[in-house]
C-alpha cells in the first residue's frame, strides 16, 4: 500500500473506515460512509498514525471528542457512544495496519 501522498492515504483510510465501521442504533447498522462521517473520523485519527501513537485509549479518546448530532440537531452524542465494541476493535486494527504500512 505504500502511499506517499497524504491526501491519497487519508482517502484510502477514510474508505476503509467507512466500509468497516458502523453506528448501531436499535440494531440498525449505519456504516460511517453512509453517515458521511468516515472522512471526519479519518482526519481526526490520522495524526495518531503519523506520530506512531495508535493505541486503544488514544483512539477512544478521539472518538469521544467527535460530536454527532441526533434528533435534528437537538442533541449531540459522542461518536464513541454509538459504536459497538467490535467496531471499535476493527477501527484500532485498521489504524494499526496503516501505521505499520507508512
Amino acid at each position: 500500500m505504500a502511499k506517499t501522498n497524504t491526501t491519497e492515504l487519508l482517502e484510502a483510510l477514510a474508505a476503509e473506515i467507512g466500509e468497516n465501521v458502523y453506528i448501531d442504533v436499535a440494531k440498525w447498522h449505519l456504516y460511517l460512509s453512509n453517515a458521511k462521517l468516515h472522512t471526519v473520523v479519518a482526519e481526526q485519527l490520522y495524526p495518531l498514525i503519523t506520530s506512531n501513537a495508535v493505541n486503544e485509549d488514544q483512539v477512544l479518546q478521539v472518538l469521544g471528542s467527535i460530536p454527532i448530532k441526533i434528533g435534528g440537531g437537538r442533541r449531540e452524542v459522542p461518536l464513541i457512544d454509538l459504536l459497538p465494541l467490535q467496531c471499535q476493535v476493527a477501527l484500532v486494527d485498521i489504524l494499526e495496519k496503516y501505521q505499520r504500512e507508512i
